[in-house]
């Protein structure tokens, strides 16, 4: 892969998520002002504290691995990377939402048992005997 590696990471990570915008119609990618506004100021802070801390030779960037096409000092791929990851996770966080909330669409309402299963309600039918009584008691206990 040489060259391409960096960049075959962002596709494979764009790839992974870009599904979730017409299965759930989540819709980042069709907001794209709201988008720009979420991602960019993000993104410009990062890609200032990458030429900072590249100017501080804290880290580098292995020219075999990335195009060789930069911005001074910061591969094409890095700044990529601070607009393709924050939409990824856009996409998996909306993604989530929308599940979830169809999820909740979906699940008949229960009767006041506040648990998911109704485990509650199933504990106070095998207290009850067909009678309404106890089905059973404990010995010298209160009922």
């Amino acid at each position: 892969m040489g060259r391409y590696t960096y960049l075959a990471v962002l596709a494979g990570c764009l790839l992974a998520a870009v599904w979730l915008e017409p299965l759930f119609r989540v819709r980042v990618l069709r907001r794209w002002r709201r988008l720009t506004l979420t991602v960019l100021p993000v993104a410009a802070v990062f890609i200032l504290w990458d030429l900072a801390a590249i100017a501080a030779g804290h880290w580098t960037f292995d020219p075999d691995q990335t195009l060789g096409v930069s911005f001074g000092p910061l591969p094409l791929e890095e700044a990529l990377f601070f607009l393709v990851v924050p939409i990824c996770a856009l996409l998996g966080f909306e993604g989530v939402r929308a599940s979830l909330r169809r999820r909740a669409a979906t699940t008949p309402e229960t009767t006041g048992d506040p648990t998911p299963d109704g485990a509650a309600g199933a504990r106070a039918n095998r207290q009850a005997g067909p009678s309404g009584e106890p089905a059973c008691s404990t010995a010298g206990g209160p009922e």
